[in-house]
């Protein structure tokens, strides 16, 4: 692997991470990223894989949390049922997403034209989520209802169209159905730990005949730049969107997008 393929691979491991947990779509980010950079990765797996950066550094951010929830879920009802609601949002993504696995990766990830219309398309419905998203009724991510957690797994599958974002589906479907825009923000990061881990792996075994050690290197590379940044933008988004909403979001994804278009339509 040369310089420039470290560097390249370092700059969308530092994409990723600084995207993941923000409405904006990070594998949208990368695809686009990759093709004006002439980014070419075995069986798209680098820009999968690489999301378990950012996972682990939620898992970094709240260990003290989960350890104390799943501690105590032998005995109180309420960590159990903040575990299956989890679980219960995680099953929809687990069977479109094996059922489609083939589809999105040779289909969806290779339509760049597709990725920036999504860019554009979840900007404008981010922003009227701002301003029709009901009064909040649920505060704590850790208490949403069962039922609740399993609409937001089955809008969270849209994601699976690269460009519409993972966690922009899911908050911006948690807000809809009554979360508070912080509580939205986390019950995301906490469905992105099961969802992300399960793309890994499935990805992984998927294409482990494509990965020599070049591959092996350029994911190492972009592995540990999502983590170091995925930690920044953790600490500081819940804060943010609680003061100042989603509309910053959403103005980022139109005018990526619209640039991507415009890019596209030049012959790039």
């Amino acid at each position: 692997m040369d310089e420039s393929t470290s560097l390249v691979a370092a700059f969308l491991g530092l994409l990723e991470g600084l995207t993941e947990f923000i409405p904006v779509s990070s594998t949208g980010h990368l695809l686009l990223a990759g093709h004006f950079l002439g980014f070419q990765s075995a069986g798209r797996t680098f820009e999968v894989v690489i999301q378990l950066g950012a996972v682990l550094a939620i898992l970094t951010i709240y260990a003290g949390r989960l350890w104390a929830v799943f501690s105590a879920a032998s005995h109180d009802p309420q960590a159990r049922r903040f575990i299956w609601s989890v679980l219960i949002a995680f099953v929809p993504a687990v069977v479109i997403g094996v059922l489609a696995h083939g589809f999105i990766k040779t289909v969806l990830f290779e339509t760049p034209m597709l990725i920036a219309v999504m860019l554009i398309v979840g900007g404008v419905i981010l922003l009227l989520v701002e301003r029709v998203a009901p009064e909040p009724r649920h505060e704590d991510a850790m208490q949403f209802p069962l039922s609740m957690a399993l609409k937001i797994g089955f809008i969270q599958c849209l994601a699976m169209i690269p460009g519409t974002s993972r966690s922009g589906s899911t908050i911006a479907g948690a807000l809809m159905l009554g979360a508070s825009k912080r509580a939205a923000a986390e019950f995301s990061f906490f469905l992105s730990m099961p969802t992300m881990a399960g793309a890994f792996a499935y990805d992984l075994y998927k294409n482990r005949d494509l990965l020599d050690a070049t591959a092996l290197n350029e994911i190492a590379i972009g592995f540990v730049m999502a983590f170091i940044s995925a930690v920044f933008v953790v600490k500081w988004l819940l804060d943010y969107v609680s003061k100042h909403g989603y509309a910053l979001f959403g103005w980022w994804r139109i005018i990526v997008g619209a640039a991507a278009v415009a890019g596209l339509w030049a012959g790039y």
